[in-house]
C-alpha cells in the first residue's frame, strides 16, 4: 500500500438523522495502485459510494460527519487540504462518472458545452478544450460527433450518455476515475463496449480504476482486486478468482448464491389455454417503426420474457398491449377479444385482469399516497370491496405476500428503499387479483440479492395462484432463470422464438449470439476463459 496511487486509511463517515446517527462507514481501508481497478462490492446501503464521495470530497455535511481517517493522494491527506486544493485535484487528477448520467447532466445546456467545460475551469483555453472534446466523443463512439457537440443530454441513449460521461471524466487525463454503478441500467453489449472502453483507455494512460458495484460479472470481467463491503465495513478482500471461489464471509457467499444465471431452466406446460395473443402489432413514431409485425401468443401460467437492447420495441410492445400506446395496426387479443377495439368500459374491466410493474417503482408510486392508499386505490376504481376492515386485513395480507410488514401500510414510498418499492408496486398489482402482470424492467436495477427475492415471490405466485408474466428484461441472467419462453427482438421486430433452454443453449440467430456473449459470467474463470475465445467483445 505504500506505492498506492491513491490509499483510504480506517475511514469513518457518520449521518446524523432525526432517528439517530447512522454508521454508514466503519474503519474502511482500501487503496488502488496504477494501472489497477480495483473494485468496491457490495448492495444498496453497504457504504461503496459514500467512501467514494469523500475521495471527492462531496458528501453533504450535515448530515455526513468524517468521524475518522485519511485519504492520501500524491503525499496529500485529501481530508486536511484546502477546499480550494480539493477542487482543483477533481476532475484533473482524481475524476468520478455516476450511476445516472442524466441526472449529473445539465439538460439546458449541450453536452459539448459541458464537457469543454471541465477543460476551461481548470484554465485551459476554449479551442484546446474543444479539440479535446471532439477526441474524445470519436473516442468513445458517439456517431457524427460534429454534430453531437450541438446536441442536449436527452438527445442521447442511456449507454450514449453514458459514454459521454465517460468523456467528460477523461477531459483532463486523470491518475484516477471512480466509476459509480457506471453499467447498471444498460444493456448488455452496451455494458460490454463501456467496460471494454474503459480497460482501453486504462491501458493506454496508466490510470488507476476504482470500480463501484453490485455486479458479481463485471467484477469477474474487469476487476484485479476486490473488497466486499457490507453495513459499513469490509468484510472480505482479495483477487476476484479468490473471493468467488473462496468466499470466508456468509455475506459474500450470499451475494454469489444470489447472483442470477445458475437456475435450473424452466419448462413450458403448452396444454394451458392461451390468454393472450397478438397479430402484426405495428407502431411508428414518424419514421422510426417501433414495431413491425410484431406475433406473440401467451398461456395460462406462462412466463414469457422479451430480450433485446434499448429501442428494440419491448416496452413499446407492452404499453401497446394495455393501449397506454395507441398501434397503427394489429390485433391484441385477449381470451379471444381484441383489446385494441374494444370501448372505454369493456377496457376498464380488462385491466382488473392485466396488470402492469414499471421499472422504475419511484415514477410509479405517487409520493404523497401512503401504501395502503396505493394497494387499494384500484378498489375505489373498480368499485371494489367497501368494506373498510376487509380492505386493511386484504393490505396486511398482500403485504406478507411480497415481505413487508403489515404496519408498513402507514408509510410513504419515501421511506422504503428500492428493492421494497418494487415489492409494494408487485402488492398493487396483486390487488386486483389479474390473470396477467406485465413486468417491464421491473427487477433491472435492484441489488442481485433482492433481485433474487423479488424473482423468487413471483416466481412462487406463478406456481400458486397460476398468474402469468409477461416478462421484459435485458438481464439474461434473470430471464434464464425465471422465463419458460423468450422472445428475442431487435429493431421492432422478433427475430428469434423458442424455450428458454433452446434460446440459451442453442441459438440460431446472430443477434440472439451476441446477446449471449456479451452477458457476463459471474465466475471470474469461465469469464476469463469466454474472454480468451473471444467470445466478449
Amino acid at each position: 500500500m505504500n506505492n498506492a496511487l491513491l490509499e483510504v486509511r480506517n475511514l469513518s463517515v457518520d449521518f446524523h438523522t432525526a432517528r439517530g446517527t447512522v454508521h454508514a462507514v466503519k474503519n474502511v481501508s482500501w487503496s488502488v495502485n496504477r494501472g489497477e481497478t480495483l473494485a468496491i462490492l457490495g448492495e444498496s446501503g453497504s457504504g461503496k459510494s459514500v467512501s467514494a464521495s469523500a475521495v471527492m470530497n462531496i458528501l453533504d455535511m450535515p448530515p455526513a460527519h468524517i468521524v475518522s481517517g485519511e485519504i492520501f493522494y500524491d503525499g496529500q491527506d485529501l481530508l486536511k487540504v484546502s477546499y480550494e486544493t480539493h477542487r482543483a485535484l477533481n476532475g484533473k487528477k482524481i475524476a468520478m462518472i455516476f450511476q445516472d448520467p442524466l441526472s449529473h447532466l445539465n439538460p439546458v445546456y449541450t453536452v459539448g458545452w459541458q464537457i469543454v467545460e471541465m477543460m476551461t475551469a481548470h484554465g485551459r483555453p476554449a479551442d484546446m478544450a474543444r479539440a479535446r472534446a471532439l477526441e474524445l466523443i470519436k473516442r468513445v463512439g458517439i456517431p457524427d460527433p460534429e454534430a453531437a457537440l450541438h446536441k442536449y443530454p436527452h438527445q442521447f441513449s442511456g449507454g450514449q450518455r453514458q459514454r459521454l460521461m465517460i468523456a467528460m471524466a477523461l477531459m483532463l487525463k486523470p491518475d484516477i476515475l471512480i466509476a459509480d454503478e457506471p453499467t447498471t441500467a444498460l444493456d448488455v453489449t452496451i455494458q460490454a463496449d463501456v467496460l471494454a472502453l474503459l480497460k482501453e483507455l486504462q491501458a493506454e494512460t496508466g490510470m488507476g480504476l476504482v470500480l463501484i458495484t453490485h455486479d458479481l460479472g463485471v467484477v469477474a470481467e474487469i476487476a484485479d482486486r476486490v473488497v466486499v463491503m457490507s453495513k459499513g465495513e469490509i468484510v472480505e478482500a482479495g483477487t476476484p478468482r479468490d473471493v468467488y471461489h473462496n468466499a470466508q464471509h456468509p455475506y459474500t457467499r450470499q451475494l454469489i448464491g444470489a447472483a442470477p444465471g445458475k437456475g435450473e431452466i424452466k419448462l413450458l406446460d403448452s396444454a394451458e389455454p392461451v390468454l393472450l395473443e397478438t397479430k402484426k402489432l405495428c407502431k411508428t413514431y414518424g419514421e422510426f417503426t417501433a414495431l413491425k409485425d410484431v406475433s406473440l401468443v401467451l398461456h395460462r401460467g406462462q412466463c414469457l420474457a422479451v430480450v433485446g437492447e434499448s429501442g428494440s420495441g419491448k416496452s413499446t410492445l407492452a404499453r401497446s398491449i394495455l393501449r397506454l400506446e395507441k398501434a397503427d395496426s394489429g390485433e391484441a387479443l385477449w381470451k379471444g377479444k381484441d383489446l385494441l377495439a374494444m370501448n372505454a368500459r369493456d377496457l376498464l374491466g380488462m385491466r382488473r385482469e392485466i396488470q402492469m410493474v414499471f421499472q422504475d417503482p419511484t415514477q410509479s408510486l405517487n409520493p404523497r399516497m401512503s401504501v395502503y392508499q396505493l394497494i387499494s386505490e384500484g378498489w375505489d376504481i373498480h368499485k371494489l370491496m367497501p368494506d373498510k376492515a376487509a380492505r386493511q386485513t386484504r393490505v396486511a395480507e398482500l403485504l406478507a405476500q411480497v415481505g413487508l410488514a403489515p404496519e408498513h401500510a402507514a408509510r410513504y414510498p419515501h421511506q422504503f428503499s428500492g428493492g421494497q418499492r418494487q415489492r409494494i408496486a408487485i402488492a398493487r398489482a396483486l390487488a386486483l387479483e389479474p390473470e396477467l402482470i406485465i413486468c417491464d424492467e421491473a427487477v433491472s436495477a435492484l441489488d442481485v440479492s433482492i433481485q433474487a427475492q423479488v424473482i423468487a415471490l413471483l416466481d412462487d405466485l406463478r406456481k400458486r395462484l397460476g398468474i402469468s408474466f409477461l416478462f421484459i428484461a435485458h438481464d439474461l441472467g434473470v430471464v434464464r432463470d425465471f422465463a419458460d419462453t423468450v422472445i428475442v427482438m431487435k429493431a421492432g421486430e422478433i427475430v428469434e422464438r423458442g424455450p428458454t433452454r433452446q434460446i440459451f443453449e442453442a441459438p440460431q440467430h446472430a443477434y440472439t449470439q451476441r446477446l449471449l456473449a456479451a452477458n457476463l459470467d459471474p465466475d471470474p474463470e469461465i469469464q476469463a476463459q469466454r474472454r480468451l475465445a473471444g467470445a466478449t467483445p
